[in-house]
């Protein structure tokens, strides 16, 4: 491990014994945990790389689903619901932690030819410091990682971290394609694909897709770069990367069945169960009994974002929350980390903005069919919206705006739709600024964790404000 990383943990020391009590003891058991061992082997990396990004994946998701509106609190004026500075020092943490077992994966696959290995870790690198940018704009990589002298790495801008996302999606992907390996691939111990190098080929390509479609503000986005990507990558929900190996709980389970016991959380949005109940489009979405249950009164109900619960008391279940009923938080649910519905709606915008327009609306239509199928939504329930005539619009009647629409149902609880909320300015139907929201406009950025600024105080760039947006999110 380097000097950086060294200085990193042992600052950290006590986020780090809660991160371990949390992410691995309270519900996840890989058998080798190298954090139990001496010294691990390549595969022992490559069970706690694959379990720390797939935790990475739901804990990103935590907060970002507050800005999205998927959830929000039951107590009013609450910080992350009204776009108030909030210290994610344990995420920068965990997901660092992160990188770091990943280099040292990286480190051990370069010295016994381990290409497989290389290339998942590749991948695994780029998806983690894909949350770092799209939370932050910023941060280490070259000196936290390259140069093991660096106890004080610099940061690196946000296209500069977006270059070396790319490149190592690229190098991943040509690793995974050696047919010279000289150490196989533990398929019990990648916790991701079960050793599948194919999947991992197309989930790289998966990645490459919704890194090139991420710059959709910028002149240099190429929607024809996209499709191709897309060419290469999933053909159903088979293909899913997903983490779904537990000892107890789906995290967002332990949510609801927490909410349930009354220590509170897991609260759905009203723009959320707007969007669903007929408020908005007028017409229900079969979707949102699968996503939630009706409240006391028999009703979809969601809270204001900023207001809280405002019900004569916040147990009474007259509100709605995540569900354990839901295919996609029940205790047995995988965190899912990309879907194939997702990647449709990729391919239905980017086919779209290339023009292609038979091309976007097959796409479009396919992943609501599969958005149904992954909540197990009844063909008839499913047939009949579909056949809806705000939904079926025809090839050459097709808009972004029916794109995100869907997409916003297919990555519910998804990091990714706090990139599309974004890129999109936040202009889904009915979306409003939370009650008495801090900023006068919607949330673009989290602010630098406290602890980093402790740790790495002279390279911390200067504060902007959480409306400002990122690099990508700008012409």
């Amino acid at each position: 491990m380097n000097k950086y990383i060294k200085r990193f943990c042992t600052a950290a020391l006590s986020i780090s014994v809660l991160f371990a009590a949390q992410g691995c003891d309270k519900y996840f058991d890989v058998g080798n945990n190298p954090n139990q061992v001496t010294n691990p082997n390549i595969n022992n990396l490559l069970s706690t790389a694959t379990h720390k990004t797939g935790i990475n994946s739901r804990t990103f998701a935590s907060f970002s689903s507050y800005y999205t509106q998927y959830l929000a609190s039951p107590s009013e004026g609450s910080a992350t619901d009204t776009y108030q500075i909030t210290d994610l020092s344990g995420t920068w943490n965990q997901v660092y932690y992160t990188m770091a077992d990943i280099y040292d994966m990286l480190k051990m696959a370069e010295e016994q030819e381990a290409h497989l290995h290389a290339g998942i870790g590749k991948l695994l690198m780029a998806y983690n410091l894909s949350l770092v940018i799209d939370t932050w704009n910023s941060g280490p990589y070259d000196e936290a990682f390259m140069n093991v002298e660096s106890l004080y790495p610099t940061y690196q801008s946000g296209e500069q971290l977006y270059g070396i996302i790319g490149q190592l999606i690229t190098d991943g992907l040509a690793d995974l394609r050696r047919s010279d390996s000289k150490i196989t691939l533990n398929s019990g111990l990648d916790l991701i694909h079960g050793g599948d190098i194919n999947a991992w080929i197309r989930t790289g390509y998966g990645l490459q897709a919704r890194h090139l479609n991420k710059i959709s503000k910028k002149s240099t986005y190429n929607p024809t770069a996209v499709l191709t990507a897309l060419d290469n990558s999933y053909t159903s929900a088979a293909h899913d990367m997903k983490l779904s190996v537990y000892v107890g709980n789906n995290p967002w389970a332990s949510v609801a069945i927490s909410n349930a016991g009354s220590l509170l959380g897991g609260w759905l949005s009203s723009h959320l169960i707007d969007h669903l109940n007929g408020t908005i489009y007028g017409f229900e979405d079969p979707r949102v009994g699968k996503i939630t249950d009706k409240t006391v009164d028999g009703v979809y109900k969601g809270t204001q974002n900023g207001r809280g619960n405002v019900g004569a008391a916040n147990t009474i279940k007259d509100e709605c929350y995540i569900s354990i009923n839901s295919p996609v938080t029940s205790t047995t649910a995988p965190i899912y980390i990309m879907t194939y519905e997702e990647l449709k709606f990729v391919e239905a915008e980017a086919a779209l903005r290339a023009s292609q327009a038979g091309r976007a609306y097959n796409a479009y239509l396919e992943g609501i069919r599969a958005t149904m199928a992954k909540l197990e939504v009844p063909q008839a329930d499913a047939d009949a919206y579909l056949a809806h005539p705000t939904v079926a619009v025809g090839a050459d009647n097709l808009t972004l705006d029916l794109i995100f629409k869907e997409k916003y149902v297919a990555t519910y609880l998804h990091f990714e739709a706090w990139n599309d909320a974004r890129r999109y300015d936040y202009a889904y139907a009915g979306f409003q600024l939370p009650y008495n929201a801090a900023l006068n406009t919607f949330v673009r950025r989290v602010a630098y964790p406290v602890a980093e600024q402790t740790r790495n105080p002279d390279n911390v760039p200067g504060e902007e404000p959480l409306s400002s947006p990122l690099w990508w999110d700008r012409p």
